[in-house]
């Protein structure tokens, strides 16, 4: 029997699995480590509790299983996009890593854009540059720490960080390299043009290979530390969702994932480079070898129902406390008790501010159309919608870039409710899904360690033999309804926009 590992290097914890060939989960284990926040809006973190969390997590989950290091055919790597991590020519880290979620760098943002222009870093990169990106860190560090910078030979991705001290090398893959401002997102390799920009040398980049290309192996320093074998071949890998996309199958055109976590992600495998005009989605390179993905985020998905929950829901807490149920069911009871379209009560999710498909921190969340007749239920259900209507927003942008979807897969807490995957289905009007894997991107590196091991032949076949649809639901009555109601909530935005930039003026002023 081979056996795989992925590890996904995430912002607070490292997740390494292990799975046989047929992708069942034989352990995982999660090492938990810090991160920091020396300034407002700045996160950082010391590479080393990814090393030190990696030798833990791997010998651990070989223990507990008493799988033999022969037996493991592949390792894959996945975890958070973005973060920069320095080396000397001594390939020592100069500075804690800037990870995916600081936002010191709008200057440099600001400055890129105005210096390659907005549409030609469209072009190229298909994305805006952001704050979250690596190549303004790498400009802010150039501007603001001149004496680090001078000693800087390379740049790394942290998962590319780990690589390194398993292997000796310098890689990544196109995906997480999509998340740099520095690739050529059409042609698959780092841009020359972005790179002139910022006075970046070719030979301060890893060597970018596909996702699945074995491009390097476990050396013997890694073996005594971690207890694989030397030898072992590591996949070059994926960000975070495109890893994340692969273990749920999204590795052919017209499957969607519609993840409904506190955030909320809309992924859409794409064969071809496809660019929303004004950077509405990202448009990165998938894990999928010569294929792209497209990506919506909402800031406040499920994270919504939640703050609904503990601001609204303090009669179903006390009653689920008392009868051993679950708060959201009996949420959701009350949301079915209502009429589809909650008779004109919409709800905009914006409580923090919002990312796809309006890119605006001053959105705000708002209740629109309450009258005598709206109940709980109604107020209920209209959260559950205005949720959903935020990821249709994704899918409607996607769909008008030519991308025909035939199936939306549901995850996350939008797939553990009846009503809620009934809701999707016509709101989206496609059929939705869902399916066995539960587990996120560690379990997609690990296919992708399978590919580049050859214990499978390719990510499609890989998918069909691990990935199957445990429900199956198609739009219903609900769908004519939701189609005259979801035109009136996205005329919401644009008709409140400088009313929220208005009044957090405000709130500047008294708070």
């Amino acid at each position: 029997m081979n056996y795989l590992i992925g590890i996904d290097v995430g912002t607070s914890s490292m997740k390494t699995l292990l799975i046989d060939e047929s992708g069942v989960v034989v352990g995982s284990v999660t090492e938990f480590y810090p991160f920091e926040t020396p300034k407002p809006l700045w996160s950082e973190q010391d590479p080393a509790h990814w090393w030190k969390a990696t030798c833990v997590s791997i010998k651990r989950v070989l223990e507990e299983t008493r799988v033999e290091s022969k037996d493991v055919a592949g390792v894959g790597l996945t975890g958070q996009m973005h973060g920069l991590v320095l080396l000397d020519k001594d390939n020592q880290v100069l500075r804690p890593c800037i990870l995916w979620n600081d936002q010191r760098t709008a200057k440099q943002c600001a400055d890129i854009t105005a210096k390659v222009g907005a549409e030609r870093v469209l072009e190229l990169t298909g994305n805006p540059v952001l704050p979250g990106f690596t190549a303004p860190k790498i400009a802010w560090v150039r501007e603001n720490e001149p004496e680090i910078f001078a000693k800087a030979e390379r740049f790394l991705l942290p998962k590319d960080y780990v690589r390194f001290l398993l292997s000796g090398e310098h890689f990544t893959d196109v995906s997480d390299a999509s998340g740099t401002s520095l690739l050529n997102v059409g042609q698959r390799d780092w841009s020359d043009e972005m790179c002139d920009a910022l006075e970046i040398d070719r030979s301060f980049l890893p060597e970018v290979t596909e996702s699945t290309v074995a491009s390097t192996r476990i050396s013997a320093e890694a073996a005594a530390a971690t207890g694989l074998l030397e030898g072992t071949p590591i996949a070059a890998g994926g960000g975070d969702q495109a890893a994340q996309a692969v273990g749920s199958g999204i590795v052919r055109e017209g499957i969607v994932s519609a993840t409904l976590g506190t955030s909320g992600v809309v992924f859409a495998h794409s064969d071809e480079y496809r660019v929303e005009p004004n950077g509405r989605l990202h448009a990165f390179c998938h894990a999928v070898p010569g294929k792209w993905h497209l990506m919506g985020v909402m800031l406040s998905a499920a994270g919504s129902f939640d703050w609904y929950k503990n601001t609204f829901g303090g009669e179903e807490d006390r009653l689920a406390e008392e009868n051993g149920s679950n708060v959201f069911d009996l949420l959701t009871e009350q949301a079915a008790a209502a009429p589809a379209g909650s008779e004109g009560l919409l709800f905009l999710p914006y409580l923090s501010g919002e990312r796809t498909p309006h890119p605006d921190p001053n959105a705000r969340g708002t209740f629109f159309g309450m009258t005598l007749r709206h109940g709980k239920g109604h107020m209920t259900r209209s959260v559950l919608e205005g949720i959903t209507y935020g990821m249709n927003d994704s899918l409607q942008l996607m769909r008008n870039l030519g991308l025909e979807i035939s199936e939306v897969r549901a995850s996350g807490g939008g797939a553990k409710s009846d009503l809620w995957l009934q809701m999707q289905a016509d709101i989206y009007g496609s059929k939705v899904v869902t399916t066995n894997v539960t587990e996120g991107a560690a379990f997609g590196a690990a296919v992708l360690a399978g590919v580049a091991s050859g214990v499978y032949n390719d990510l499609d076949s890989a998918a069909s033999r691990i990935v199957k649809n445990t429900g199956e639901i198609e739009p219903g009555n609900g769908r004519d309804i939701y189609a005259d109601f979801y035109p009136e909530y996205q005329a919401l935005y644009p008709a409140l926009k400088d009313r929220f930039a208005s009044i957090a003026k405000v709130i500047d002023r008294h708070v």
